[in-house]
């Protein structure tokens, strides 16, 4: 896997799941709407360690400053 996300769009997505967690534990989000946004802060977890999103390949989106 090729990397294409940079650290900006990789810090954001860390922040998004900061914030959707810490919402969680105060109990401000429950039921059907903290389970997608719990989704959705994994995938943004896993993607952001990796540097890769699936997403932006298929598009051909690239974040980074890779050489190619």
């Amino acid at each position: 896997m090729k990397t294409n996300m940079g650290i900006i769009d990789r810090i954001i997505r860390i922040l998004i799941v900061i914030v959707i967690a810490i919402l969680y534990f105060l109990e401000v989000i429950q039921g059907r709407l903290a389970l997608i946004l719990g989704i959705v802060a994994v995938v943004f977890a896993i993607t952001s360690f990796v540097r890769f999103c699936p997403i932006y390949w298929f598009l051909g989106i690239k974040t980074c400053k890779n050489k190619e």
